[in-house]
């Protein structure tokens, strides 16, 4: 693909953010560009891609429908889009060359619930590719990685890489979602050698870091709180009031003593209840999240934090509800990958730096991907590539350097090869 393609594609999907499970658009128009411009030797779409029955935070059938016909109305090729109805949104893209390792590359492709910038200084508005999803934005840079990925397949096809090279085109990061589905899926059971990809991380135009580590396993928490409803003048000691045990347990959740083997985390991230200032409520939520440095470190958090609101709710002589919530575990670059990426961006243009290491400081999902080719014998890496971005990740004025593209596409397609010249 031209520049001019890459920053074409990046900028459509730019226009059209889906979030977690609902990437209709975003999944048709990967298959679509897939199909124009590749031979590939198998193209699995949507359940061919995943193991369904690990989705995690998928929403209601309701949501879903509103963004496929959302994407219907957009245009998107409607024979790939029954193929993903009921949010079993992704893809994964083969391309077999002969003998050689089996390597992987992990993209993912949703977006967040944010509202993107208007203001005329915002490049995306500026230029007329601001979001038409109102709520909706790439605040992460996914529509990068997709476009990344799709550009890694097409150079590595014209290359003379010797092996088979699966490009995962995974849903639902951000809810850390879909990792779990993919890595349960049968096509990554064979893969040798894994690279996972995200730009920007407060690192430059550029830049590349050759191996990100530091992922904090992370886990969702939901808690709904049921007490009893009563008149709040009238007779407020009738009532058993859910709103007052569920900010008992957020005030106590904060409290939960930092660990001594490491960095941990919890916020409260949604907290909600009630219905009028004269009514004891009877019901109230919160959507919660635990880290650790390991996984360990998240179940310490994670029972701590159970434990926290269960007493919450019995101090308010409440009764409390936990739903499933998704999770990701942590995990490590392999050297082998960390060296073989750095080397191939040094010698890559408009490369200006390399760092070997550093650490994200966050959570991914791409943690299920590579844990589960490490167990299975393999190695895996998580790679940065550096863009210039002029309002934080999450942030309404996010947005990507194009520039970098190029960058990701060459360094990641370099180290493929270079993977499959070193053999397993």
């Amino acid at each position: 693909m031209s520049t001019t393609d890459l920053v074409s594609l990046r900028r459509d999907l730019h226009q059209r953010p889906e979030p977690a499970w609902r990437e209709f658009y975003t999944t048709a128009r990967i298959v679509e560009e897939l199909e124009s411009r590749l031979d590939l030797d198998e193209l699995h779409v949507g359940p061919d891609a995943i193991a369904g029955e690990h989705r995690m935070a998928v929403p209601d059938d309701a949501e879903l429908s509103v963004w496929y016909d959302r994407a219907k109305e957009a245009g998107a090729d409607e024979r790939i889009l029954e193929q993903l109805e009921g949010g079993y949104t992704g893809a994964v893209a083969v391309l077999e060359r002969g003998e050689g390792p089996t390597v992987g590359l992990r993209v993912d492709i949703d977006a967040l619930p944010v509202e993107e910038s208007g203001e005329t200084g915002h490049l995306p508005a500026a230029e007329g590719f601001r979001s038409r999803h109102e709520g909706a934005m790439h605040a992460c840079g996914h529509d990068a990685h997709a476009t990344i990925g799709i550009g890694v397949l097409e150079q590595v096809a014209a290359s003379d890489f010797s092996g088979t090279l699966k490009v995962f085109f995974q849903p639902a990061e951000e809810v850390v979602g879909g990792g779990k589905s993919m890595a349960k899926g049968e096509h990554v059971r064979d893969v040798d050698s894994l690279l996972a990809v995200h730009v920007g991380l407060d690192h430059p135009t550029g830049e590349i870091v050759a191996g990100l580590d530091g992922f904090l396993a992370v886990r969702h928490l939901e808690a709904t709180f049921t007490g009893e409803g009563a008149h709040a003048g009238g007779h407020p000691e009738q009532g058993r009031n859910a709103v007052q045990a569920m900010a008992t347990a957020v005030q106590n959740l904060y409290g939960i003593p930092r660990h001594n083997d490491g960095k941990t985390r919890v916020n409260a991230g949604v907290v909600e209840g009630g219905s009028a200032a004269n009514v004891i409520p009877e019901e109230a939520r919160i959507l919660a999240e635990v880290r650790g440095e390991t996984t360990a470190l998240m179940e310490y958090m994670h029972d701590t934090a159970r434990h926290v609101i269960r007493s919450a709710a019995e101090m308010h002589e409440c009764e409390v509800a936990f739903g499933i919530g998704a999770e990701a575990p942590s995990a490590t670059s392999d050297q082998r990958l960390v060296s073989i990426v750095a080397d191939v961006a040094g010698e890559t243009a408009g490369v200006e730096r390399v760092l070997e290491r550093d650490e994200l400081g966050g959570s991914e999902d791409a943690t299920f991907l590579m844990r589960t080719v490490q167990e299975n014998g393999g190695d895996a890496c998580y790679v940065g590539v550096g863009t210039d971005h002029p309002g934080g990740h999450h942030t309404p004025t996010f947005d990507v350097d194009e520039a970098s593209l190029d960058h990701g596409i060459d360094v990641l397609a370099g180290a493929i090869e270079r993977i499959s010249l070193e053999g397993v």
